[in-house]
């Protein structure tokens, strides 16, 4: 049986050691790849495939209030959420908990720029981490799973932003008077995805 050991991470200034027996415990390979099955976006790899993208993927662990990154920070990983929960921070505001399954940072990853937000653990908290580097190797190389899982984060940033498009029209409705709303209709065809 093959086990993957869990990465320290570099603590931050508020940072408490957790309990190194924890830290420590590993996760075998079998667990990884029969939780990974479970995630939308490695559903279409099939096990070679998966097996490329698994030897890249390294293990933190962090304790509740760490910070995984901050926002503004160069995307250097994309990471998928194993277990616990784990806050999004857009400046000073949640606007969301992750929960097992969760991809996240995969927006950094795809286009270079600095972190969106902030992400910190509720609780303890595993992720499985892939390096930019590494993840754009496999890519070089011409990983067919690697190319799947790309097509897989677009498909998942185009639902996310379908939602957000739809949440924002209704706010911006919301927020025009009824009276008014013959004059919103230009403002919210601005919001709108075109097809």
């Amino acid at each position: 049986m093959y086990f993957v050991k869990a990465c320290q991470h570099t603590p931050g200034p508020a940072y408490s050691e957790p309990d190194a027996a924890v830290m420590d415990q590993p996760i075998s390979l079998d667990t990884v790849v029969g939780f990974l099955l479970t995630t939308p976006l490695f559903d279409t790899l099939d096990s070679a495939e998966r097996a490329e993208v698994v030897r890249i993927m390294d293990v933190q662990r962090f304790t509740d209030g760490e910070v995984i990154f901050h926002e503004g920070e160069p995307g250097d990983a994309w990471y998928i959420l194993y277990e616990g929960k784990a806050q999004v921070h857009k400046g000073d505001w949640q606007i969301r908990i992750l929960e097992p399954g969760a991809a996240f940072g995969e927006i950094a990853i795809l286009d270079g720029h600095a972190r969106s937000a902030t992400i910190r653990a509720q609780g303890p908290l595993t992720i499985f981490r892939f390096r930019r580097e590494r993840f754009e190797e496999l890519l070089d190389q011409g990983s067919l799973g690697a190319y799947k899982l790309v097509l897989a984060l677009a498909r998942m940033l185009s639902v996310h932003h379908r939602e957000l498009t739809y949440r924002l029209a209704e706010l911006i409705a919301h927020q025009v008077a009824v009276s008014d709303r013959d004059n919103a209709a230009p403002v919210l065809a601005g919001y709108q995805i075109v097809e």
